[in-house]
This record gives C-alpha cells, sequence and structure tokens, in this order.
C-alpha cells in the first residue's frame, strides 16, 4: 500500500515540479515519519512551490506564515480575545493549526518566535496560557531559508534544527529541466487545476504501516554507531542527539517502505544519513578553518562506521 499511494503521490507532485525525484522521494519520508522539513537554497529554486504542491496533492489544510523581524509568537500559535457579546474570553487560531504549515523564511524572525514552533514540532500540541491544544493530523512544517542573506536573520538554534528531521538544498535544474519549466508554465500554473489523490487519513495510515518495517539487530546497531561516531569524532564538537538516532532509524523504514520493502538494508542508513544528520552536527573552529564543512565531515564518518555483512 505504501509504494502504490507513495508512487501516486509523487507523480501527482511531478504534474507541477519538474525532475527533483529524490527531492519529492525525501519530502515523502519527512511527511511518513512525522518529520518536518528544512529546506535551504537561494530565492527562486521552487521551496514554496513544492510545499504548496505537497498540499494540494493530499487535500489537506495548508497555511503560509512569511517569518518576519516583527513576527510576534501569538502571530504563528493564535491568540484568546474578549468577545464583548459572549461576555468571555474565546481562542482565535493561528495558522500552526493546520496539516501543513510553510515557515517561509523561518531564519528572519527572531528566536522568541521561533521557539513558538517548538512544542508543535515536537509534541503536536500547542499550549497558550493554560491551555493546551491539540494540533491536527497529519501535522507537517515545511521551513525555508535562504543561505546566502546574513544580514536580518537570526540563526537558527541547535534545538531548533534538532527538530527537523532532515535538512535538503533543491539545487538548481537541468538545462533540460529549466527549458521544461518554461514549457509548463507557459500558458497555465499547472499548481491551480491540481487535484488531490489522497486524503489526510490516507497518510495517517501510511505512517503506521511505516513503523512496521522489520530493522534487523545489526542494522539498529549501524545506526547506533553511525550517530555515536558522530561524538566522538575529533572534528565535531556537537554530535547529533538521541532524537537524531530515532529520526535515522524511521526514515531507513521509510525509504523501505517507498521501495517496495519490508525491510531496511545498510544501503538505506547510508543514503539517509546525511541528510538526517548534517545540520544537527557543530563542528570545531580549528575545522572550520581548515575549510572542511559538516557535510565533508559527515561523509568521513559514514565511510569510517563499518556497515554489518550477511554471516555466512
Amino acid at each position: 500500500m505504501i509504494e502504490t499511494n507513495a508512487q501516486k503521490l509523487k507523480d501527482n507532485i511531478q504534474k507541477v515540479i519538474i525532475g527533483k525525484d529524490d527531492i519529492i522521494d525525501l519530502a515523502l519520508i519527512a511527511m511518513l515519519c512525522q518529520g518536518h522539513l528544512l529546506l535551504e537554497d537561494v530565492p527562486g529554486t521552487g521551496k514554496t512551490m513544492l510545499a504548496k504542491t505537497i498540499a494540494a496533492s493530499l487535500g489537506s489544510t495548508f497555511r503560509r506564515v512569511q517569518f518576519t523581524p516583527d513576527l510576534l509568537p501569538s502571530d504563528v500559535t493564535g491568540i484568546y480575545y474578549f468577545d464583548q457579546k459572549a461576555k468571555e474570553f474565546e481562542f482565535r487560531a493561528g495558522p500552526i493549526f493546520s496539516q501543513i504549515l510553510l515557515a517561509d523564511e523561518i531564519n528572519r524572525a527572531t528566536p522568541r518566535t521561533q521557539s513558538a514552533l517548538l512544542e508543535a514540532m515536537q509534541e503536536r500540541q500547542v499550549t497558550i496560557d493554560i491551555t493546551t491544544h491539540k494540533l491536527p493530523q497529519p501535522f507537517l512544517v515545511l521551513a525555508t531559508q535562504n543561505p546566502v542573506e546574513l544580514e536580518g536573520t537570526f540563526p537558527l538554534p541547535e534545538a531548533q534544527l534538532d527538530r527537523f528531521i532532515m535538512k535538503i538544498a533543491m539545487g538548481y535544474p537541468s538545462d533540460n529541466e529549466e527549458n521544461e519549466i518554461l514549457l509548463r508554465f507557459e500558458r497555465q500554473d499547472p499548481l491551480v487545476t491540481l487535484e488531490p489523490v489522497l486524503q489526510p487519513e490516507d497518510i495517517v495510515a501510511m505512517q503506521e504501516e511505516v513503523r512496521k518495517v522489520r530493522v534487523e539487530e545489526s542494522i539498529r546497531q549501524y545506526i547506533v554507531n553511525v550517530c555515536r561516531a558522530t561524538r566522538d569524532h575529533e572534528d565535531i564538537e556537537l554530535g547529533a542527539s538521541p532524537r537524531a538516532t530515532m529520526a535515522l532509524y524511521r526514515t531507513c523504514q521509510a525509504m523501505a517502505a517507498i521501495r517496495g520493502r519490508d525491510f531496511v538494508i545498510p544501503d538505506d542508513v547510508k543514503t539517509m544519513a546525511p541528510f538526517v544528520l548534517t545540520h544537527r552536527l557543530m563542528i570545531n573552529p580549528q575545522t572550520r578553518l581548515r575549510g572542511r564543512k559538516p557535510e565533508d565531515v559527515m561523509r568521513d564518518v559514514v565511510n569510517v562506521v563499518p556497515v554489518p555483512v550477511e554471516s555466512e
């Protein structure tokens, strides 16, 4: 069921998004793991379009918040206001009460506003005053940020980054893909006529099925070893957290499921580790001065940790 529905969803998304097969797969994996996705790339590469297309393909509620320095936490979560007619306080829900939330240019908001997402992303609930409100299911945060501009931005703290299951870059299209974009959008925006192919309850059912994908003891230990290796590496100041270990475990299950397998293989771990772990690492100053990036260090970790082999 998962492979069929995932392919149906992917085919529908590709009616709007040209190419980007791997990016679409990663977005689906994040959704199946009940995770959140951070898209970092230059403007105009299709980050917002991807989020809107996923929402339209699912027939789910979609809200967009443009993060700016003057945005307040209550602008995201909602507020209690006094109703003069009813003579009582009423709750007005903010845009976070949606199934897919696009946090556009999230690093332009102040840390106070960024922190308004922490509880929602981890616990799927929002506490306002003394009342806790549950969020709709499924709940997915797609956040974007521009890696080029530094003025007027606030880097995401480690606690915020750790709540994103993956961080990916859209990248520029190829020559043929860019030409196809011009042709596809020449007459009309295809997103306007896009019809949903799955309902939110289908995604919830798929999320439950993903958890049943089998992970052998040797693969599970391999996942643990990869994450622990980031904590002992000489170039890394802050390694992957236990939350990251769980994220890698879940994404490997989801990757196996959309590939039509009911079991995880070592290649799943090697494929997902850079996307799941790299943005959580903090490399030390000496390593940065040598020109090495977290991506380089993560590649070393994956290459060094022994891969489990089938016993004869």
